[in-house]
């Protein structure tokens, strides 16, 4: 409800010069944001083995070369499973072998904006709710790949408000889709994307629980699982990375909010709502300031 009521605000009074103000200043800590969470997921996920630090770069080539996220995702996966088995094949035999993940594919041409049309609205978010692995900030990926370069529904600005509002309102960063639809279609957008973003979460639990104990003994699941780990981990930095630049845009908002904000977070481990807070309030005072 409350995501709801911001997206109804944003959307009717989102030019105001106060509300730009506060966006520009939260904008950079939510940059900040994830790069903490990178920080601290990164190397828990590649401490494993050196094979997990060769296809997460691997999957960063690849995204940055602009290969669609989900084939990132399912290529590092099954090539983690291959690099796997093949290693313990040469263990068992003695012999040395070098695995590589290999990027492929292109980036697709831009096309023209899709129509917004509920029922794809509602399927989109149901597959991207359905991909989303590891942490929640794996969700910035998808929501870029689907909805600023496939459907044209957003623009890198407001997918970075969306985030933005994710972080200051209460709950998981899943109730951005809240917000995210409410901009696309209105009230029924908003039910729709919510809908969508959690129920594969339930159907999966449902699913999974009562196999969980057999995936656990399983080296071809467990070489999946860290493959779509270091995959996610990899299409977050370089999301991060692409869509930096439309919060970072002066001096200001680079120095005085993102690297203050990320060193904060990091060395000393500010609560992040602070630290929003703290933005937003630079960002009114500092963002009708000359430049």
């Amino acid at each position: 409800m409350t995501v709801g009521v911001i997206a109804w605000a944003h959307v009717r009074f989102g030019t105001l010069p106060e509300l730009a103000g506060l966006l520009y200043g939260i904008k950079p800590v939510v940059i900040g944001v994830v790069v903490q969470a990178l920080w601290g997921l990164g190397p828990k996920a590649m401490k494993k083995s050196k094979l997990l630090g060769t296809m997460a770069a691997g999957a960063c080539r690849a995204a940055a070369l602009g290969v669609d996220a989900l084939v990132v995702l399912v290529g590092a996966s099954f090539m983690t499973i291959v690099a796997r088995r093949t290693l313990d094949r040469s263990e068992k035999t003695g012999a040395a072998h070098l695995v590589g993940p290999v990027a492929a594919g292109a980036a697709g041409a831009a096309g023209v904006a899709v129509p917004v049309a509920l029922l794809t609205l509602f399927l989109t978010f149901v597959k991207i709710g359905a991909l989303v692995f590891g942490s929640g900030y794996v969700l910035f990926a998808f929501l870029r790949a689907d909805l600023v370069d496939r459907l044209h529904w957003l623009s890198e600005p407001q997918l970075l408000d969306a985030v933005a509002i994710g972080q200051v309102t209460p709950g998981p960063v899943f109730t951005t889709a809240t917000f995210i639809g409410y901009v696309i279609s209105g009230p029924w957008g908003a039910v729709l994307a919510t809908i969508g973003i959690f129920l594969p979460g339930f159907v999966l639990l449902a699913v999974t629980r009562l196999l969980i104990a057999r995936i656990r003994q399983s080296i071809t699941a467990a070489a999946f699982l860290d493959g779509v780990n270091v995959a996610s981990l990899s299409l977050m930095a370089i999301v991060t990375a692409q869509v930096a630049r439309a919060a970072l845009v002066d001096a200001p908002a680079i120095i005085i909010i993102a690297l203050v904000g990320t060193i904060l977070l990091i060395r000393w481990k500010v609560n992040s709502t602070w630290l929003v807070a703290g933005a937003a309030l630079v960002g009114a005072l500092t963002h009708e300031l000359p430049r």
